[in-house]
């Protein structure tokens, strides 16, 4: 997919204006964190047009209007910047689960991370779509991230459901199953926007937004969470 005619400058103001405040990067409190913001959401634009092996350092300096010696300096190489990027959204995604205990109610928790993905679908949408690329492909680059240290981050996540259904709080299922099923649901909004564009059923408006976080996140936890008697 070719770059758009407009001037790198007019890129980077895009992507920014594409996300909310909340899903962009914190406010940075140094040179470095804000060099460091730039080149990613930069990143992001230019790799979601290109892909990893059409893009360059010289395109993601240009719409981040920084040398390249700088993305060098941060970022060591245009894979590791991928990566970075990559591992990033992961995060993101995830952070609803990052301190979840077999003490807390899944009802809570699963509603948490539906909402919070559905909203980086409608605010971060390209970077949904980079990491469904990346995986469709067979994740070269992320092989290692998957097998080692996310998959040992889920096994945690995966043994606080497992006690969540001995304590008859979470419907019995394979844990992995509940975790692909939330993935796969909210992923959709932004990875097959074009498709609901043209059905002509994309929300648009805060308010049918909301309603779509409630329609999925009350029939995903009707559906896992049995109600206490």
């Amino acid at each position: 997919m070719p770059m758009p005619a407009d001037p790198p400058s007019s890129l980077y103001a895009e992507v920014r204006r594409s996300r909310s405040a909340e899903f962009s990067a914190a406010p940075a409190s140094s040179p470095r964190e804000q060099a460091e913001s730039r080149i990613l959401e930069a990143a992001e634009c230019v790799f979601a047009c290109h892909g990893y092996r059409g893009s360059t350092l010289k395109q993601i300096a240009d719409v981040a209007e920084l040398p390249k010696a700088n993305l060098l300096y941060y970022f060591g190489s245009k894979e590791k910047l991928y990566v970075h990027l990559l591992e990033q959204t992961l995060t993101r995604w995830n952070a609803s689960l990052e301190d979840i205990s077999p003490e807390d109610e899944p009802r809570d928790v699963l509603e948490a991370l539906v909402r919070t993905k559905l909203k980086l679908a409608r605010q971060a949408p390209q970077a949904s779509r980079l990491f469904a690329a990346e995986v469709i492909s067979g994740a070269p680059f992320l092989r290692e991230y998957l097998s080692g240290a996310l998959r040992d981050w889920v096994q945690v996540r995966c043994d606080v459901m497992k006690a969540w259904m001995v304590a008859g709080k979470l419907r019995e299922a394979e844990p992995m199953w509940v975790i692909y099923l939330i993935w796969s649901t909210t992923q959709h909004y932004a990875d097959f926007a074009a498709q609901i564009d043209y059905l002509g059923g994309a929300p648009q408006t805060d308010e049918d937004w909301e309603r779509l976080a409630d329609f999925v996140s009350s029939t995903l936890c009707d559906g896992l969470c049995p109600r206490q008697a």
